[in-house]
């Protein structure tokens, strides 16, 4: 390959030097030329042009600052191509002359070349050549060909740490962990309209079912869209001492099998919320058939949030239960099968916050309704002129002191219709009620949640036979947990129930539970609790006191198989002998969280 530069480029910049050196002279015959002339170079300034005889790869220095361009090669760049900077060294110390400098303004004007790319760097000359003095050099081919292209920076970086040093949560990969159904509280609704039977209910059965202190012990669920249901089955076998509670010499203790099915529904909503408890059982006693006996209560709430300050909820309930054969509504011991009840209903209401003062107003409407007893001497006692239908209006006005602490005020008017206007007993039972309480929500972190309210209540019925009921109102909930392996939770609730006992206008009950649950090992957990009932008859001398110990152990096994083990003592002193009793009851059983 010949090296040699040809003559018209030898020419040309002959020709642009010499126009060079009369631009200054043209420029001051033009009006305003001294400034156009301090920009312009002057030649004479300049280094000397070194002879192209010498170098024929080198061009003269006041080539790159000429008007007019000269027509370069395919080789020729005012800056250095791709890789020609991974050969190039600096110039020589104290050769004065400077190396790659600034591009000038005309430079800066001509079409951009890949050397002005900020991905590579700008070449210095090679040493000994003409670029030393301030010309650059052109490179030769073979390092055209055999440098590699060198970047000041990977272009994917940012995007390779962005992808793999980020921590990036994928909610199909994490599992849904839910705790189980905790219980259901006893829903004060159903309590008001009177529940003939709260001793059972209270004493009669085992406690809610625990809370799991270690997650890795809680059943994972069924995911069923925006929905995870729970569900669970026990299967117990055990010894009962008195199935159907009731005194005397009329015991039967029997073999006790019970089996227990729940079901709990949880949404996966963002803003709103709907959740479901609902636990059935039956106890069936072998060798007494006849105090053989249903049981089932559920609950099941939904919240909408309409905006940031209005929310909608709605609330359903149901409770079945059977009546025990000593009940002063029964004739107090004259029946032979207990007799089942039913109570459900609903709850509509709306919530606003302005600020930190927070109203609220709920309707609500609930039903109980009664089977008839069988007596011993073979007639029956009709108790469906027991149903009945509630209908309340609550209204709450609470202000938020701090994040802790909520006051509020309480009002409650209900009243109640009988679909029989007279009953059996001709009275005309149909009431109305109105009760006061003030009383503060309390949220201390995690840690405690409480709801505490205290007033009074007056109820008046229609039957002028029958006299008012004025009896205070003391409500309260709370969970505590003491530490991570304990939690408390204690339930206190009074209200005036109906009673079918001729000459009575209700029955003023007041019913408090306490449970303790500790986990001594991240999989066993032992549940201490205790209950209180008291009920007086109004009109009548009736009183009745009742108390229950409970002592459970759980033991799970992995996420979907738990033994259990339960002991439940119960007793209830009334001033009626056959009324009262005294119970034993030991369960063991397997339960299954499928």
């Amino acid at each position: 390959m010949s090296r040699e530069r040809p003559n018209g480029d030898k020419h040309g910049g002959r020709r642009g030097a010499l126009a060079l050196a009369l631009l200054p002279a043209l420029l001051g015959a033009v009006p305003g030329a001294p400034a156009l002339a301090q920009e312009t170079p002057d030649p004479s300034q300049a280094e000397p042009a070194p002879s192209t005889a010498s170098n024929p790869l080198a061009r003269t220095a006041s080539e790159p600052a000429t008007a007019g361009r000269p027509r370069r090669s395919g080789f020729d760049a005012p800056t250095a191509l791709r890789g020609a900077g991974a050969f190039s060294s600096p110039a020589p110390l104290g050769s004065g002359t400077t190396t790659n400098q600034a591009p000038s303004a005309a430079s800066e004007s001509e079409e951009p070349t890949v050397a002005r790319l900020p991905r590579f760097r700008s070449a210095t000359s090679l040493p000994g050549s003409a670029a030393t003095r301030g010309t650059p050099a052109r490179p030769s081919l073979l390092r055209l060909r055999a440098a590699p292209p060198r970047r000041l920076g990977s272009a994917v970086r940012q995007i390779t740490q962005t992808r793999t040093q980020q921590t990036i949560t994928d909610l199909r990969l994490s599992p849904v962990i839910q705790t189980p159904v905790s219980g259901v509280p006893l829903p004060t609704p159903i309590l008001g309209l009177g529940l003939p039977n709260a001793t059972g209910l209270l004493l009669g059965t085992a406690l809610r079912q625990p809370i799991p202190a270690d997650t890795a012990y809680a059943p994972l669920g069924i995911r069923l869209g925006t929905f995870t249901l729970l569900p669970a089955f026990t299967q117990s076998v055990g010894y009962d001492s008195n199935p159907d509670q009731i005194g005397g010499t009329r015991l039967r203790p029997s073999l006790t099998l019970r089996s227990e099915a729940e079901l709990a529904l949880r949404s996966e909503w963002s803003a709103s919320e709907l959740t479901a408890e609902m636990r059935g059982s039956y106890l069936e006693y072998p060798q007494n058939p006849e105090a053989s006996r249903p049981n089932a209560v559920g609950t099941a709430r939904m919240r909408l949030a309409v905006d940031r300050d209005t929310r909608v909820v709605l609330e359903t309930r149901f409770l079945l239960d059977s009546q025990r054969l000593g009940s002063p509504d029964l004739g107090a011991g004259g029946a032979t099968s207990r007799p089942l009840f039913a109570s459900y209903g609903a709850t509509a209401g709306v919530q606003e916050n302005f600020n930190r003062l927070q109203l609220s107003l709920r309707g609500s409407i609930d039903r109980s309704v009664f089977e008839d007893a069988q007596l011993g001497n073979g007639t029956t006692i009709i108790q469906s002129d027991r149903d009945a239908n509630q209908y309340g209006l609550r209204l709450r006005a609470g202000y938020e002191i701090s994040p802790a602490i909520t006051p509020f005020v309480e009002t409650f008017l209900d009243t109640r219709v009988y679909d029989t206007p007279v009953d059996q007993f001709g009275l005309r039972r149909d009431s109305d009620g109105i009760a006061f309480t003030a009383g503060a929500t309390v949220a201390l972190n995690s840690t405690l949640t409480a709801e505490i309210s205290g007033g009074l209540q007056h109820r008046s019925y229609v039957d002028r036979t029958l006299q008012d009921i004025n009896a205070p109102v003391i409500n309260a909930a709370l969970v505590w947990s003491v530490s991570p392996l304990t939690t408390v939770r204690f339930n206190q609730q009074t209200g005036v129930i109906e009673t079918a006992v001729p000459g009575s206008s209700g029955a003023f009950t007041d019913a408090a539970t306490l449970e303790v649950q500790h986990d001594l090992l991240r999989n066993l957990s032992i549940t201490l609790g205790g209950a209180y009932l008291s009920t007086n008859y109004d009109g009548v001398r009736i009183r009745e006191r009742g108390y229950s110990a409970t002592a459970r152990l759980d033991y799970r096994f992995n996420r979907w198989l738990a033994f259990r083990g339960s002991y439940i003592y119960s007793t209830l002193a009334s001033t009626i002998p056959l009324s009262t009793y005294e119970a034993h009851t030991v369960l063991l059983g397997v339960r299954v969280n499928p």
